[in-house]
């Protein structure tokens, strides 16, 4: 079996696998994952698991590359996030404080697929799996001791490599490898030396990086002549502790990635018109270092420790429904709406002014334009502000009791050239 590879797909591939290397600062809005993985797919509000529409497919389902041809695509999607919070009642530190001090954020994608039989594909998918940045020139935390801004960025990016096999012309399954690379640093945040069990390792210690292996299973699968169904599974992804920041994250600064799932549905209606939806799950809450709660210093687990307080974050559920119009042969029209369950409880608001991601809503519009043996594609995704308001949020002790609440806004326009091979 050989594999034709072209002078132009390999020096594409060998640009992007340098534009990887860049800075990948990122935002994402469900929980901290992003809302959709290739252009396409955000257009509709991020649904991909029964509807592969471009060499990203990998991941969405790594078993839609089987139905891809030889393709590639290039895209970038530029985020602009509004976030902030407001303490009240809190002796220490009411105040309404804006993090936005870092405002726009650019995140390159890839992905490549290969046919190397008729019943099977080979291809990788590179992208931004999520992140999040908070940037406050003005330290929420100042009178509990901190000092300087608070600041604190992470970024995850996914190195995907897949194979995907058809069962028969309607039936495919896929595995792709989920290879992570994240980087992660924060600052101004002293004021929580007194919880750390390494407070030597708790802020202020520039950026620090980890890499960890995990994996994605796919099935799509087309049950009638207009409907395709289609499951996911990606297990967590044992990454490298953040050494920087042992003193930070539950484990001596463990940060794994969630394990997520999901199913998803895509209908025909006519020929012109297709409907998809998809429900994913995010166990957030089985990183301890994402879900443990704050509370859990009160319980003699400081920062840091083996069972260490963390964000509180709760499992993620997010429900996403899109529409795919031929409107000619040159010109596809997209729009989408996700809804996801919000991850931060409303007494775990006061260490979330760190990471405030509390979006639950987002509506997608996008196109394609052919031109030829290639085509453009944008999407625009408005993020709606929401507020999580503090409930019991800040401890009477050692805190000084009061209210942190919340806020963030998103505006998301992405931009992709796709091509056959």
């Amino acid at each position: 079996m050989s594999i034709d590879i072209s002078a132009k797909a390999a020096a594409t591939a060998a640009a992007l696998s340098l534009a990887v290397l860049l800075p990948l600062p990122a935002f994402a809005t469900n929980g901290y994952f992003q809302h959709g993985y290739g252009i396409k797919s955000q257009g509709m509000a991020g649904v991909g698991i029964a509807l592969p529409q471009d060499a990203l497919a990998a991941a969405n389902n790594p078993a839609g590359q089987a139905f891809l041809g030889n393709r590639a695509d290039l895209g970038l999607t530029w985020f602009v996030p509004k976030r902030g919070a407001e303490v009240v009642g809190s002796p220490m530190i009411s105040g309404n404080y804006d993090g936005n001090g870092t405002s726009n954020f650019f995140m390159p994608e890839f992905g490549y697929v290969t046919q190397l039989s008729p019943n099977l594909a080979a291809g990788v998918a590179v992208y931004g799996n999520g992140g999040m940045n908070t940037d406050y020139a003005i330290n929420p935390f100042a009178g509990f001791g901190s000092t300087g801004p608070l600041y604190m960025n992470l970024e995850q990016l996914f190195v995907s490599p897949a194979l995907s096999w058809k069962l028969n012309p309607q039936h495919a399954f896929g595995v792709a490898a989920n290879l992570g690379y994240q980087r992660f640093s924060l600052k101004g945040a002293d004021a929580f030396a007194g919880s750390s069990s390494d407070p030597l390792n708790l802020t202020n210690r520039g950026t620090d990086s980890s890499t960890g292996f995990g994996v994605r299973l796919g099935w799509t699968g087309q049950v009638s002549p207009s409907l395709t169904l289609g499951a996911t599974w990606a297990s967590k992804v044992r990454m490298g502790r953040f050494d920087k920041y042992q003193g930070l994250f539950a484990g001596q600064g463990d940060f794994d990635v969630p394990a997520n799932y999901g199913l998803g549905a895509a209908w025909r209606a006519t020929d012109d018109l297709t409907l998809a939806l998809d429900v994913q799950r995010i166990e957030y809450s089985d990183v301890k270092s994402v879900g443990n709660p704050l509370a859990n210093l009160l319980a003699g687990n400081p920062l840091g420790s083996g069972n260490g307080g963390g964000f509180g974050w709760r499992d993620v559920t997010a429900t996403k429904l899109g529409m795919s119009y031929v409107y000619s042969r040159d010109l596809t029209l997209r729009a989408g709406y996700s809804h996801n369950t919000q991850p931060i409880p409303a007494d775990q608001t006061l260490f979330n002014i760190i990471a405030p991601g509390v979006i639950k809503q987002h509506l997608s519009l996008g196109g394609s334009w052919r031109l030829g043996s290639s085509e453009v594609s944008v999407a625009y995704t408005r993020a709606f502000k929401n507020t999580v308001f503090g409930a019991g949020s800040i401890p009477a002790v050692p805190f000084g009791g009061g209210e942190a609440n919340l806020r963030l806004e998103e505006d998301i326009l992405g931009v992709s050239w796709g091509w056959d091979m």
